[in-house]
């Protein structure tokens, strides 16, 4: 179902939704036997209008305003030509901003005016120019490393048997904080192969933070799991999940030239 074309309608209509959302990621924690709080929401705002976001972060706050005792959402945007469009829209309000869909070269400049963190590093060439481009900054830019843990020729990310050592490389590099690891789950209905591929990228991240490399040790963060499978994810020990349809709805078709799907 698409949002409502009234303001208010969509207003109430993405609140809802956050706050299912928000109950979904509740119970899936718990289940796995984790604390409150170990999964924060990543809003996917892929092809939604400012306003549709802006009713998200609204949403978000004012529950959180009542108590919910939730951290802040993040925004995660696919195409950076839709995160420079909405970013300054909506700047009053100080959303955090991920890039969470490949990074051309020549966007990288661009995509660093209004994101925090770079999810989607899955090579040298992409960590080698966005640390030359942050070296100099007091705050170093926090990036996931990209693991293709389907094999799907489709999709994005480093191969997990290259992923460890990419990870290492980065993490030394200047002006960059290795945060985690990201990855999109298998598109299949097969829940056993969609976690097992979630637990691969666990391992990952443990080999990693057990290593003793320079930069490793706090790189726990674990970008899994959809509006489809988020409960495998959490149980898998996801601390973000990136949600799209579960709050906003049905997308409008992406461009030809869009990067991989945010569900």
């Amino acid at each position: 179902m698409e949002p409502p074309d009234d303001p208010h309608d969509r207003a109430r209509h993405v609140a809802e939704r956050l706050a299912a959302l928000r109950a979904r990621v509740a119970a899936a924690t718990s289940a796995a036997g984790r604390p409150p709080g170990a999964v924060q929401v990543l809003l996917a705002s892929k092809t939604m209008d400012a306003g549709t976001v802006r009713a998200a972060l609204a949403a978000d706050a004012a529950a959180r305003a009542a108590g919910s005792g939730t951290a802040p959402v993040l925004l995660g945007e696919n195409r950076v030509q839709e995160l420079v469009a909405k970013a300054p829209v909506l700047a009053d309000v100080a959303p955090v901003w991920h890039v969470i869909g490949p990074l051309q070269s020549n966007k990288v400049n661009a995509a660093l005016r209004w994101a925090a963190a770079v999810q989607s590093v899955a090579d040298d060439d992409l960590a080698g120019r966005l640390s030359a481009r942050v070296a100099e900054r007091t705050v170093p830019l926090d990036v996931w490393v990209q693991v293709n843990v389907s094999a799907e020729p489709t999709k994005h990310g480093a191969r997990p048997a290259d992923a460890r050592d990419l990870a290492v490389r980065v993490a030394a590099l200047p002006g960059l904080r290795l945060a985690g690891f990201m990855t999109v789950g298998a598109r299949t209905s097969d829940v056993d192969r969609v976690r097992a591929g979630y637990a691969l990228l666990r391992s990952i991240r443990d080999d990693v933070v057990a290593s003793g490399a320079p930069g490793t040790a706090d790189a726990r963060g674990l970008s899994m799991g959809m509006s489809d499978d988020l409960e495998a994810a959490v149980a898998e020990g996801a601390t973000v999940v990136r949600i799209g349809t579960a709050v906003f709805g049905a997308r409008t078709p992406p461009p030809a030239d869009a990067s991989a799907p945010a569900r």
